[in-house]
């Protein structure tokens, strides 16, 4: 019989902020795995100052945490336990293990988004403000590079801050109002890209009409409490908390922590309507391909588009083809799958449900269009979540 005196109950610290969507969706994949191996966790402890730090004295076994600045990695470089980063910050310690987002899977993710509006300008907007790694801009304009296109960075002043953005925002303005006309901006996460809707709002620019913004980070509240709301990149927040736990349990069991970082894909993009627009020269066409994204899926169908903007099919797929590389069929079928694959990021409703409700035939169908398309089952798409 177990001796619960002396049973040891394993104490982990979860030094991540629970205050957007990124932290939440981590803290709370590693809970779930705690609940398997009887861990004892520790959340978001903070010290006097409000600051995430281990209270003193504390009898830890491991952490997991998100390294963001230099006082954060020395006071827990200092603790001597097994760690685990998820900042994908600082990812040359090698006293820790690393599980961060795959900073290039993303940026091609954002340059695929933006290309298939037909957008050929391209900016980066990441202030360095503390939340995110340098890399997270810098794959971005690396890829653009690679494909021939120039990134127009927005480059602050040395001493911004989130604190002080009354005092920027009218660089910001300046620097928008140059941009090649329409352009797409990548923003490093919400906070930015809130600021760069704001700032259009105020100058009159129209969004998504001449400057496009995708935030390179999910957040429901600070995604969809601005006009108009923010399209995003919805990160794989879930996987990397289960991994970091994992990695966590690897290295306190073996002692040893592994060199290489182990890199989780973005999930997909959450469309909204700051990208939401398609840079058409022909009306007809530019019409269609609104009444596509706006209709119910499944009730969108090439026959019906010809009656609602009187033209002749054969005309309506010619100008489709000129204007796109493609037909409005499959610019119907792009829709279906684009907004299945938000249902199943979104809601608990089965894949037979999905597919009804996006135009699909049956759930096997969808299936089978879904893996072609996305490399992956749909089923796979919310595993990974």
């Amino acid at each position: 019989m177990l001796d619960k005196k002396n049973s040891h109950v394993v104490q982990i610290a979860v030094l991540v902020d629970i205050d957007d969507s990124w932290g939440r969706g981590i803290v709370e994949a590693v809970a779930r795995y705690a609940v398997g191996v009887s861990w004892q966790l520790l959340i978001a402890p903070r010290d006097s100052q409000g600051r995430l730090r281990l209270p003193k004295g504390s009898q830890l076994d491991g952490m997991i945490v998100s390294m963001r600045e230099q006082s954060m990695l020395a006071h827990v470089k200092q603790a001597s336990i097994p760690t685990v980063n998820v900042s994908g910050m600082f990812l040359d310690e090698p006293w820790a293990g690393h599980v961060a987002t795959d900073d290039t899977a993303r940026a091609k993710m954002a340059m695929e988004h933006f290309r298939s509006r037909l957008l050929e300008n391209f900016a980066s907007y990441a202030p360095q403000i503390g939340r995110y790694s340098a890399s997270r801009e810098g794959e971005w304009c690396r890829i653009l590079a690679e494909a021939g296109f120039e990134c127009h960075r927005y480059a602050p002043r040395r001493n911004s801050s989130r604190t002080k953005w009354l005092d920027d925002r009218d660089r910001v303005a300046s620097w928008l109002e140059s941009l090649p006309k329409p352009v797409g901006v990548f923003a490093a996460d919400p906070y930015p890209a809130r600021q760069l809707v704001e700032v259009c709002s105020w100058k009159g620019i129209d969004v998504p009409g001449e400057v496009a913004v995708l935030s390179g980070d999910e957040d429901d509240l600070l995604c969809q409490s601005v006009t108009p709301e923010i399209s995003s990149i919805e990160l794989a927040y879930h996987r990397i908390g289960l991994e970091s736990a994992k990695l966590l349990t690897r290295i306190m069991n073996s002692g040893k922590t592994p060199r290489k970082t182990r890199y989780i894909k973005p999930l997909s993009i959450r469309l909204r309507r700051s990208t939401d627009m398609m840079s058409i020269n022909d009306p007809v066409v530019s019409e269609c391909v609104k009444l596509i994204w706006q209709l119910p899926p499944d009730q969108v169908e090439v026959h019906k588009l010809v009656r609602m903007v009187h033209i002749s099919r054969r005309s309506l797929e010619q100008r489709f083809q000129q204007a796109l590389g493609r037909t409005p069929a499959r610019e119907i079928r792009r829709m279906r799958l684009e907004k299945a694959r938000q249902l199943l990021l979104s809601t608990t409703l089965s894949i037979a449900s999905i597919a009804d409700q996006c135009g699909f035939s049956s759930g096997p169908y969808l299936s089978r269009v879904f893996r072609h398309q996305f490399g992956v089952n749909p089923s796979d798409l919310r595993i990974g979540r």
